[in-house]
């Protein structure tokens, strides 16, 4: 099986994009205390609004031309962020590190759950499977725990077809896909760096591979909360349909593959454990280190490899195809561009916030991870957290008990509140493309805000009153 080259045109056109900003200036300074205004926000915005609301009013056009309204906004931003410039200062002075380190983490973000897409997608569970609660429950329940073991991408994809496949008897389903999102997408991934993005860069800042432990009560406490709501709201469900079987009888296809997901949560270790020299320094916006080109290179091999040896019937049977990791990378290259401005003006505003308790940074961290991404959320306000303590390295959150306290207030609201939206973690749209894909009717946009909200918001007031 050939890799289809039109997965990779997203990130090429924003590299392309980038690099043609950086190149007439890539010797200039620094941003001399630059602030953006409040209307190169826009975009970022309209993005976000188009993503909400095409889907509800004009959903043909959204599935015909999503990749072109977001390089649209892609392009508003940049045509804005350029009017935006003093006159005594240029582009690249002002805005080419963020741009730098933009590009960088959109790059790695694609190459990590392309990768975990494809390899997972070369697995295929199959058997006598018939979903009943307890069945689902588990089977959500094991996700959880594999998101912080090979990463919330590598689990939601590994289980959410057969999880698919086992309901599509029933009427109602939809709440399945839902608490899958909650739990195997987001919550579950954050007892590891591998888990979600946001733990894995605090991993490469200097935060020790086994400090994320620290969050075992808090991922027990959320995990439980909403998978024994999930139980009992599938067995009330369950009760007027008819009833399954329940005989569980599971054979694995493709096992091979599960070498190659073991690879890639190797690479990943390797590239946080490893000081390769030299650093590739790119002009002074910013600098390349060997052991990330490493990671990507070995997980872009994983990747092919998986496709190279797994046969076509396993990819056919999970009905397969590029379209979900499509629409994020198309979505998240427009989201990752405009969302600079507003990552720029929190970096320069965050401590007017008045962020001086670990709920205020949970809440913070938590409800703009869920319209931002959530890692460059959670490495402003783990900047906003060092200054305000006064710490000049990552390593040192976790030497004192406030400032431990504060950084997993911090992990926790990035990982967990991601939930809350299907723009708040790249396997959440994932997950919905691949639902609607096999013929399941989704909550629009804000639809699905409301169901997380109900579930969610408890829950997390709850874990701010017993934590933080």
């Amino acid at each position: 099986m050939r890799m289809n080259l039109r997965l990779w045109r997203p990130a090429a056109l924003g590299l392309a994009v980038w690099l043609w900003s950086a190149a007439p200036a890539l010797a200039a300074g620094g941003p001399g205390g630059f602030i953006p205004p409040v209307w190169t926000i826009g975009p970022f915005v309209g993005i976000l609004l188009s993503i909400a609301l095409f889907p509800l009013f004009a959903p043909h056009f959204w599935e015909h031309h999503f990749g072109k309204i977001s390089a649209a906004w892609l392009v508003l931003a940049i045509v804005l962020m350029y009017f935006s410039v003093p006159p005594h200062q240029g582009f690249i002075e002002v805005y080419g590190a963020r741009f730098f380190s933009t590009a960088e983490e959109y790059v790695a973000f694609i190459i990590l759950l392309g990768s975990l897409f494809v390899i997972s997608g070369g697995i295929y569970i199959s058997g006598d499977l018939q979903a009943t609660p307890a069945i689902n429950t588990t089977i959500i329940f094991i996700g959880t725990v594999l998101a912080s073991v090979i990463g919330t991408t590598g689990a939601a994809m590994l289980l959410i077809r057969p999880l698919l496949r086992a309901n599509q008897h029933r009427q109602r389903n939809v709440h399945v896909v839902l608490f899958f999102i909650f739990l195997v997408c987001n919550i579950g991934g954050s007892l590891t760096p591998i888990g979600d993005p946001p733990l894995f860069l605090g991993f490469l800042q200097g935060i020790p591979f086994q400090w994320t432990f620290y969050l075992t009560p808090h991922w027990a406490l959320t995990s439980g909360l909403v998978l024994g709501g999930f139980y009992l709201l599938d067995r009330y469900i369950a009760r007027v349909e008819e009833k399954p079987t329940g005989r569980i009888s599971i054979a694995i296809q493709g096992k091979w593959n599960l070498l190659l997901l073991a690879g890639v949560v190797g690479s990943v270790i390797m590239s946080g454990a490893l000081h390769l020299k030299p650093v590739i320094h790119v002009g002074t916006i910013g600098e390349l280190h060997l052991q990330n080109l490493l990671r990507d290179a070995l997980m872009v091999v994983l990747a092919l490899v998986s496709l190279r040896i797994t046969s076509k019937e396993i990819r056919q049977g999970n009905n397969f195809n590029y379209e979900p990791i499509k629409e994020v990378a198309y979505l998240f290259i427009g989201i990752f561009t405009a969302m600079i401005p507003a990552l720029m003006l929190l970096n320069a505003r965050g401590g007017e916030l008045g962020m001086d308790t670990p709920a205020k940074y949970f809440w913070a961290t938590g409800v703009l991870s869920s319209f931002l991404d959530n890692a460059p959320t959670y490495l402003t306000f783990l900047a906003t957290a060092m200054g305000s303590l006064g710490l000049d390295r990552a390593i040192q959150m976790t030497q004192t008990p406030e400032a431990e306290h504060i950084l997993a207030a911090i992990s926790a609201g990035a990982v967990f509140m991601g939930a809350n939206t299907y723009i708040g973690n790249g396997p959440n749209f994932m997950v919905k493309a691949i639902a609607e894909g096999s013929g399941m009717r989704m909550p629009s946009f804000f639809g699905y805000m409301f169901y997380a909200w109900v579930v969610l918001l408890p829950t997390f007031i709850l874990v701010t009153f017993v934590f933080f």
